[in-house]
């Protein structure tokens, strides 16, 4: 018997993890949910788009479940915001992790991540809530990835490494062994991390020029791909 599960969400992510929970989970998405003021439909691809206020009473956190589908808006503080709404509502978040891909059995995974296919995750790699990984990376043995981090597309994290909550690295990107990256810092696409990078940094080009966060370049930036110039402000 399937289980029922909403996602919040309505753009091209949500109806993605509508088609990859549906073909390679147990989960049958049963409606879409969005915050009320953006309700301009009654129905996404065939299943009931209702407000957020009113899903516990719709679809009771007592019999269906929730995955909040969205993006890096925000430097991911939308998706953090949203993730904390629906616990509090009190809602299982459940992750989605690609059977295509390989893991090891004592990875570590938290609630409400995304993660899709053509991964390799070594050993005692550890990945907090929230975390959206997509596909064809390698992450490192020993590694952690912290809460509410976006990871694009062939971004290669060494072994050992620690990255904070909150933080973007971008398309083929790298991160050396042993680094520790802040919260809230972007790495560019193409970009490598050398070095240790503190909180709110931006990191760019090969050589990995580092930004810090109150640099007039690094909040413009993050105001330009992110709508934000410090998250932590």
């Amino acid at each position: 018997m399937s289980k029922r599960l909403v996602i919040f969400g309505s753009g091209e992510i949500a109806t993605l993890a509508r088609y990859y929970f549906e073909n390679d989970t147990e989960y049958e998405v049963v409606a879409y949910t969005v915050n009320d003021e953006f309700v301009d439909q009654g129905t996404l691809q065939e299943l009931p788009l209702v407000p957020f206020s009113e899903v516990p009473h719709l679809y009771p956190p007592e019999d269906t479940d929730m995955h909040v589908a969205i993006s890096y808006k925000r430097m991911n503080q939308l998706r953090q915001q949203k993730f904390e709404e629906a616990k509090q509502e009190g809602y299982k978040l459940v992750s989605y992790i690609c059977s295509r891909s390989v893991i090891w059995p004592d990875l570590n995974v938290g609630d409400n991540c995304f993660i899709l296919e053509n991964q390799t995750i070594q050993p005692t790699v550890r990945i907090g809530n929230n975390v959206v990984i997509w596909s064809g990376n390698h992450i490192g043995h020993g590694s952690v990835i912290n809460d509410h981090t976006y990871i694009a597309s062939h971004v290669c994290i060494s072994g050992n490494c620690s990255i904070g909550e909150r933080c973007f690295l971008g398309v083929n990107s790298t991160v050396r062994d042993f680094a520790k990256i802040g919260d809230d810092v972007m790495v560019a696409m193409h970009s490598s991390v050398s070095s240790n990078a503190h909180d709110g940094a931006v990191i760019l080009g090969s050589k990995g020029e580092v930004l810090s966060s109150n640099d007039r370049r690094a909040r413009a930036i993050k105001r330009k791909y992110f709508g934000v110039d410090d998250v932590r402000a």
